[in-house]
């Protein structure tokens, strides 16, 4: 194992060894094109067609050996890397693992800012990030550091307040809870050491990762319209440089290939309709590089 990790010809890759971000991480990756086997309980793979060790650790402590050099690259979330105050350089946010990070108090409290939390405990995951909130905000409050279920600490009246992170705010109502300020919007991201972060081979994999990312939020649309509407079509879908225009066998109608971001399709289907376009089809982009 030793000698794996240490192997200079390989770059060594941080994922989520359990949790909500894991596999998300791991189905990225393998859209990717990366192959390799990520078994529960193991500490590392070996990619099988790139000169990658992905190495399964805590989330939460993924910011820290990408910021000490210990680990090249990892995935991991925004708010971590700024909770352990990880010097790191953000490669490309991937997107998903999107949350919030609130102070909450009981509903029917009479807390209605963070100033007037001052003097009060306050339970948390995330006491670095906490405390200078609450110093933004005038308030001196006595942190309690907890790791798991921080909701309940209201309700056995062990705080008054509590810093998490919140991604429907269900939980935080089933607790009977209710969000009394934000601190920040966090999402997940491909994070390098800054040392390596200009490395070609974590280049390739930020470029193979981008394409997953983009063909996500685009579609290929084709569609026929008549030559002489071509102008009026063009200006509905430009495309990301141009559209792909190509001549019909009936040169009064040419065809017409562009990429079109998905929560647009059904109004630019509706659009181009309007114009004459006919025969508009609709296919998924399985990868992508722009």
């Amino acid at each position: 194992m030793k000698k794996v990790f240490q192997d200079p010809s390989r770059i060594r890759m941080a994922l989520p060894n359990k949790g909500r971000l894991r596999e998300p991480a791991i189905t990225l990756l393998t859209r990717a094109g990366y192959v390799f086997r990520a078994k529960d309980r193991s500490l590392y793979a070996t990619c099988a067609n790139d000169q990658i060790t992905f190495i399964f650790v805590r989330t939460e402590d993924i910011p820290v050996l990408v910021g000490s050099g210990v680990i090249d690259l990892g995935i991991t979330g925004e708010d971590l890397v700024e909770e352990r105050e990880a010097v790191v350089r953000t490669v490309l946010p991937l997107g998903f693992g999107r949350c919030r990070l609130c102070v909450a108090v009981d509903e029917g409290s009479a807390y209605h800012s963070p100033a007037d939390l001052s003097g009060k405990v306050i339970a948390t995951s995330f006491p670095k990030i906490a405390a200078a909130f609450f110093r933004k905000h005038g308030a001196e409050v006595r942190l309690v550091e907890m790791n798991g279920s921080v909701e309940v600490m209201t309700g056995l009246g062990l705080a008054e307040g509590i810093v998490d992170l919140v991604e429907t705010g269900d939980s935080l109502k089933d607790n009977g809870l209710r969000i009394l300020s934000e601190i920040g919007s966090y999402q997940t991201s491909l994070i390098a050491h800054p040392g390596k972060a200009d490395d070609p081979r974590i280049a390739r994999v930020r470029r193979r990762v981008e394409g997953i990312l983009i063909a996500e939020k685009y579609s290929l649309l084709e569609y026929n319209i008549p030559r002489e509407k071509l102008g009026d079509a063009e200006k509905i879908t430009p495309g990301y440089s141009s559209p792909t225009i190509s001549d019909l066998e009936d040169r009064a109608w040419v065809a017409v290939k562009v990429m079109v971001e998905k929560n647009r399709v059904a109004a630019v289907c509706d659009s181009l309709e309007a114009i004459g376009a006919r025969a508009i089809l609709e296919t998924a982009i399985q990868n992508c590089r722009l």
